[in-house]
């Protein structure tokens, strides 16, 4: 009987620990709650800005490189125009050359 006694005892005994450490658990939940956790966001605010800056000015970068392809490509020719003329004109030339041939 004696061991069921120490051993109720020893029962008694860890539940009255696990209410204190309950009580204990509720007492620091209730003050967490009150507590209000305010985040300092200027430094990031600041290093976005920055990185808003560096990336506007990559995209100018980028629109002006894009500016300049585009305007080499406008200028861009696959045969100079005097070429183009010489050609035409030999054509027409050889066209003439030949009709007059087959009118005789």
């Amino acid at each position: 009987m004696t061991k069921i006694e120490e051993l109720s005892a020893l029962l008694v005994n860890e539940l009255n620990n696990f209410k204190n450490d309950v009580d204990k658990l509720e007492k620091i939940n209730n003050q967490l709650k009150g507590i209000k956790i305010k985040m300092d966001l200027a430094e990031y605010k600041s290093i976005i800005e920055t990185h808003q800056q560096e990336m506007a000015s990559h995209l100018e970068s980028i629109n002006s490189i894009e500016r300049r392809f585009e305007n080499q490509i406008k200028k861009a020719k696959i045969y100079p125009t005097w070429a183009v003329v010489v050609f035409i004109v030999g054509i027409l030339f050889g066209v003439v050359s030949f009709s007059f041939i087959l009118i005789k």
